[in-house]
């Protein structure tokens, strides 16, 4: 019996693919363009299961649009910059462009062998010189065209790192690597002007239909659109200069409610406050150690300091608000102050209670229920869905019932009216910081001159490459701070501009940058400029882009803002401002935990191939333990339950990996890896091997009796899984090829029908399981390549069916069923009925009281 072994066959038909260039993008405006790409992946050493079901989705479209007649662009490369190489360079004392170009030379050779139709000419890495030369040029044209400005911002520092810290780097108030206690730091940083095109990238949304509604929501909610109310309280014996307090609310019909006005520990009258009070500097200095995220400052205890200050409220001058200095207010948000209305906001309640402070209801349900508990006597805080009708019980505006929405209006209109208000249109969206002070990263391209002050690096220098040991001294990244601060020779510079000694700015551009233009540089990755007009305006925009959901918001942003940004300063063309046509974010790969425990009760994790399930169940396959199982979860290497695709590939090849991970779910969804999984795979794939060697080795046509009916279910297999593809219903496709295999292996057709039916088969199956559709299609016959075949079309006329089966009810008891041509009459069906092996038996010789023939669709006997 032939058996399939994938370690002789799969090198094989990729050396075959290499040698023919089958992947190779070219451009030829005679033939359509498909681009489809995956999210590039950060080269931290290993791929999982879970790249390779990524890159599998976006293999299987590559090569289908391939075999329709698409030039098709399917490119890779790396993500490379970021805080991982230069962590792993403090730890081992190397250096992180060394330990990230090992990463990628691993990563690749293991991504290899899994067939993938990338075109590998196009490959690079965000870290080599030839592709951050180009952004540094992008962002001169940027600064030329005023999309990029320097400013001072309050950022999380780490004092002893001395560096910059982004939210998430942040755990309990402490830098995530050091332990330190993190401060905010005002500093002078770098800015994209992303804000400016608020309103644009939120409207464009609506025309993204290709992509997921949940992730247009998510972008449309961090841009937060949002229209309020902006107006000023007078304060009461407040210092000079501060005769006034500006605040910003999405909420003014609530004003009634006020109890207390609450300002950022960065706002300047609390700046001003702390030069003259030790016991409030201690508290802003306090505050400034949190992190700067809006969820941090959720989760954080609410606390205030009562600066003693009072202001007016704007209805009733008499009516006078205590100022607190409030460690959840940002500045950089509305104007850095707030009115606390405790009766509908739980973060006001929260503070209200701790200080005493007053909680009174602007509004309550329209139709209050009578076990509603109003926030001032111990309920929660009443925050109505703004569709929903209330009943304004201190109103000043409009009508007693009016929903949200409504409300808000009429509190405008009211405060415009009188002339103490202003009617404003805020976004949540905030410019773009590109700052980091670390070594491994895009240098920014600007040198300071005490003469000419910040000068653009001549466009003719660049790149301005990071320094390697070109001095002969290493670059010593356990001293803590930015490296680049201390590389003279590096940093010290002429001025651009007069030639005089000046310094180089010494902040590396953000991560996300590198990414946000990545996908326009694949189509022009070694162009002296950042795109060739020529080839940008053929392959963009990417047709299909595939990634994880946890970039659902700031990569896909920033990358929307970037392509605007490219088309002002003349990089992209104008259809291309929104880079990505579709969307798919596909699931999770997961598996069990297994786990034992240490002498302290301390779980101790153990890799999948280290245990093995036995008659008393999983056990350490070294000593025997006994092994906890957790249900299955998302793969993670703290916990071990990764799964190695070099040794799937090892035991049951690359298309067995394939095909298991595209088959047990929908792609949107999550799929659990299972051993088990993959062995049933396996016995599949090498069933449909045995059916072609079985099928070579027939020789001459026999005479079948079912060549027509083997042809018609030929036709209807392409149909239903061209349908598949083109619906990113992949596990569906594969469960009609299973389907299709049982066919020919029960078929009584010709061999000759059989082998044509077999290259068929290949054909289908090429997108998923390239390599053994390769061997089927040359092992019977098939001309040329498989992958450069064409795709085969279903015969819409071999998709007419013929009969149709019909259910047979004996007293409403389903008893077998009749198959019978389409068109017979009634007449001819009763006929049938009553030669029914299942009737005859029924009826005993007797006649049926009544025959009840649906047509087409059932037949039912009464006896």
């Amino acid at each position: 019996m032939s058996r399939l072994i994938p370690s002789e066959i799969e090198p094989k038909w990729q050396v075959a693919w290499d040698e023919a260039a089958c992947f190779e993008a070219v451009r030829d405006p005679a033939k359509p363009k498909y681009y489809v790409l995956e999210m590039f992946p950060y080269p931290s050493g290993r791929i999982h299961i879970g790249h390779v079901r990524n890159y599998t989705m976006g293999d299987v479209i590559a090569r289908y649009k391939s075999s329709c007649g698409f030039s098709v662009l399917h490119p890779m490369g790396w993500d490379a910059f970021g805080m991982p190489a230069e962590n792993a360079a403090m730890a081992s004392g190397g250096h992180p462009k060394d330990w990230t170009y090992a990463n990628i030379a691993d990563m690749r050779d293991q991504m290899k062998p899994l067939g993938l139709s990338i075109d590998w000419s196009r490959e690079f890495a965000t870290c080599d010189a030839e592709y951050y030369a180009q952004q540094q040029r992008m962002f001169i044209d940027m600064l030329d065209a005023g999309l990029i400005y320097r400013k001072n911002a309050v950022v999380n520092w780490d004092p002893v790192d001395m560096t910059v810290l982004a939210n998430e780097q942040v755990e309990n108030g402490r830098g995530w690597r050091s332990g330190a206690l993190v401060e905010r730091k005002e500093l002078t940083q770098w800015f994209f002007k992303i804000s400016d095109f608020s309103e644009e990238l939120l409207e464009a949304l609506d025309g993204l239909e290709d992509w997921p509604e949940k992730v247009r929501l998510m972008q449309a909610n961090w841009i937060g659109k949002s229209r309020g109310l902006q107006f000023a309280f007078d304060t009461v014996d407040a210092p000079e200069g501060f005769e006034k307090v500006e605040v910003y609310t999405t909420r003014p019909d609530t004003l009634m409610g006020a109890s207390f006005v609450g300002i950022s520990p960065d706002h300047p009258l609390a700046k001003a406050l702390e030069s003259g009070n030790g016991e409030i500097a201690d508290f802003c200095a306090e505050c400034r150690r949190m992190g700067t995220s809006e969820e941090e400052l959720e989760k954080a205890e609410k606390r205030g300091f009562d600066t003693g200050l009072k202001v007016r409220h704007p209805l009733d001058p008499d009516w006078q608000l205590p100022v607190y200095i409030a460690n959840f207010i940002l500045m950089d948000y509305g104007t850095g102050a707030i009115f606390g209305c405790p009766a509908h906001d739980a973060r006001d309640l929260e503070f209200a209670r701790k200080y005493d402070l007053p909680v009174v209801s602007t509004y309550e349900p329209e139709d209050r229920a009578a076990d509603y508990e109003a926030p001032e006597f111990g309920g929660e805080a009443y925050v109505p869905l703004k569709p929903e009708k209330v009943r304004y019980v201190k109103g000043f505006a409009g009508a007693e019932v009016q929903t949200g929405d409504e409300g808000i209006a009429s509190a405008i209109d009211f405060a415009e009216a009188a002339g103490w208000g202003q009617g404003v249109t805020k976004f949540r969206l905030r410019d773009w910081g590109l700052s980091r002070q670390r070594y491994w990263g895009c240098p920014i391209p600007v040198v300071h001159c005490a003469d000419c002050g910040v000068v653009p690096e001549n466009r003719d220098n660049l790149p301005v490459e990071l320094p390697y040991d070109e001095d002969g001294t290493p670059i010593d990244f356990a001293v803590p701070g930015n490296p680049l601060d201390r590389h003279p020779t590096w940093r010290d510079t002429p001025c651009p501009s007069c030639g005089k000694p000046a310094k180089r700015e010494t902040d590396t551009m953000d991560t996300f940058v590198d990414s946000s233009w990545y996908f326009a540089r694949f189509t022009a990755p070694h162009a002296e400029t950042p795109t060739l007009a020529d080839e940008a305006a053929y392959w963009m925009n990417v047709d299909q882009y595939i990634g994880g959901i946890e970039h659902a918001i700031l990569h896909l942003l920033y990358s929307r803002f970037f392509a605007r940004a490219m088309h002002i300063t003349g990089h992209l063309p104008e259809k291309s401002k929104e880079p990505f046509n579709a969307l798919f974010t596909q699931g999770m790969v997961t598996h069990e935990i297994y786990l034992t425990r240490d002498e302290a009760d301390r779980p101790v994790y153990h890799l999948p191939e280290d245990v093995e399930r036995t008659d008393t169940g999983v056990k350490v396959k070294a000593t025997g333990e006994a092994v906890e199982v957790v249900p299955s979860a998302k793969m993670s290497k703290s916990k071990k339950n990764v799964v190695d695709p070099v040794e799937i590939v090892a035991s049951y090849g690359a298309d067995t990996a394939r095909w298991f991970v595209m088959s047990d779910s929908p792609p949107e969804r999550d799929v659990e890896w299972t051993a088990a999984g993959a062995e049933a795979s396996f016995k599949h794939l090498g069933r449909v091997y045995r059916i072609a060697c079985e099928l070579k080795q027939a020789g001459a046509p026999e005479g079948g009796t079912e060549d027509v009916a083997l042809a018609k279910a030929t036709h209807r297999a392409i149909a239903d899984v061209t349908d598949g593809i083109e619906g990113f219903a992949f596990n569906t496709s594969i469960a009609k090829l299973y389907a299709f295999t049982n066919t020919i292996a029960k078929s009584k057709a010709s061999a000759g029908a059989r082998a044509e039916a077999m290259r068929t088969m290949a054909q289908l199956m090429s997108p998923m399981t390239p390599h053994l559709a390769e061997e089927v299609w040359s092992m019977l016959g098939g001309e040329g390549l498989v992958a450069i075949a064409p795709w085969p079309k279903a015969d819409p006329a071999m998709l007419v069916e013929d009969t149709v089966t019909l259910p047979i009810q004996v007293n409403g008891k389903r008893r077998g069923e009749l198959e019978v041509a389409k068109d017979a009459d009634k007449a001819t069906v009763e006929a049938m009925v009553l030669e029914h092996d299942a009737v005859v038996k029924a009826l005993a010789g007797g006649q049926p009281k009544k025959l009840i023939v649906v047509p087409g669709r059932i037949v039912n006997v009464v006896v």
